[in-house]
């Protein structure tokens, strides 16, 4: 089993040097390199994440302020060239705390550590469902995620649009996004959510899905853009 995983540094060499060494183990995918701290929580948001290697001294956000302002955490090595942030790393419960500039051994050995908390860790979950069940029209209605186009909140409203029908169904948008698979579904902009595979072309800062071009917000564009190489 592969973890999943993202780097956290605002400096680009240390993100080198992570990226040179995940890519040696074949139980890492490294999914994401990021400089800032909110570019990761924008990563954690997207899709699920097992191990992320942390930065501890960033600007702005430190590594130790973002880890505790997740509800749902991620394991973390931390990576730092001070020592004097060891005890309170641990007393976060990361797997692991690497000094700056630590050797692959050391990284191995760190990952490692990842790998057999997160065996222990793992419980057998149920199969997603590969559908919504969505109350419109005084009806339930089962709409697969296959023949959803995309969604657009509409006050306390979400209109989902799927290849012949609109549905209107009292929910917030970033509640129907919870049910929906990450690898399939992506958030444009705040107001919509679209599926990847509807997507025709993008222009600008607008994807064309059906006969709608859609707004795509610019801090998301890169991010987009990397999720539809993934599928092709």
């Amino acid at each position: 089993m592969k973890l999943r995983c993202i780097a956290v540094d605002d400096e680009p060499l240390s993100l080198k040097i992570i990226e040179k060494y995940a890519a040696d183990l074949p139980q890492l995918d490294l999914l994401a390199t990021c400089g800032k701290a909110f570019e990761a929580m924008e990563e954690l948001r997207r899709r699920p994440i097992d191990l992320m290697f942390l930065d501890i001294n960033m600007p702005k956000l430190s590594g130790i302020s973002l880890l505790k302002s997740l509800e749902k955490q991620p394991l973390v090595i931390f990576t730092t060239a001070y020592p004097e942030y060891a005890v309170e790393g641990f007393e976060l419960e990361a797997v692991d705390y690497l000094l700056k500039p630590f050797s692959l051994e050391r990284f191995i050995k760190a990952v490692n550590r990842a790998a057999d908390r997160l065996a222990t860790s793992a419980t057998p979950t149920p199969p997603r469902p590969e559908f919504l069940m969505v109350k419109a029209d005084k009806k339930l209605y089962k709409v697969d995620f296959q023949d959803i186009s995309y969604l657009e909140a509409y006050g306390d409203y979400v209109k989902i649009f799927t290849k012949d029908k609109m549905l209107l169904t009292k929910e917030r948008l970033n509640t129907v996004e919870q049910q929906l698979p990450p690898v399939q579904f992506f958030r444009i902009h705040r107001s919509y959510i679209v599926a990847l595979s509807a997507i025709e072309f993008i222009e600008g800062n607008t994807v064309k899905v059906g006969k709608e071009k859609l707004p795509i917000s610019e801090n998301l564009k890169e991010a987009l853009i990397d999720s539809l190489k993934k599928r092709s």
